[in-house]
């Protein structure tokens, strides 16, 4: 009977995912551990962590592209400044609110700052059509002048 329930819910997680969370999120709820299927909610939980990271890594891309586009894109700043400066803004607060939840987010940030540096200069140069080497090879910024929200370049 066990093994039946948990093919079952194997099955449903493999063939509609949101029923799964559904029937998952009541077997919690009611505390019916034993049916429960371990191994996809294992695998989710571990899930939340690495989307929690995608999203803080593509919130610094984003914001070190428009602190680049600020700095380094003059035939664009009168038109655009305000729109990146908001954007700016905008990302800033979302890292921040993220850290805040999730401090121990911290050191992953850290650990990922050089690298979506760079990524940001590759993009920034494909969209400006500047040369790569018009923006500096190490971060034109440390982290925290980065996240902080009076400081711009």
């Amino acid at each position: 009977m066990v093994a039946q329930l948990k093919q079952t819910s194997k099955s449903l997680y493999d063939t509609d995912y949101n029923l799964w969370v559904i029937d998952t999120v009541k077997k919690l709820e009611n505390k019916d551990f034993i049916s429960l299927d371990l191994e996809n909610l294992i695998e989710e939980v571990l899930d939340l962590s690495k989307r929690e990271k995608k999203r803080l890594e593509s919130l610094l891309i984003r914001l070190f592209e428009h602190l680049l586009k600020l700095k380094y894109w003059e035939s664009e700043l009168e038109y655009n400044k305000g729109h990146w400066k908001g954007e700016i803004r905008n990302f800033r607060k979302q890292i921040n609110k993220e850290l805040k939840v999730s401090p121990s987010l911290k050191n992953y940030f850290r650990d990922i700052f050089d690298e979506c540096y760079q990524d940001s200069r590759e993009i920034v140069s494909d969209k400006s059509q500047l040369p790569l080497n018009i923006f500096p090879e190490k971060a034109i910024a440390d982290l925290e002048q980065i996240l902080d929200e009076h400081w711009l370049p």
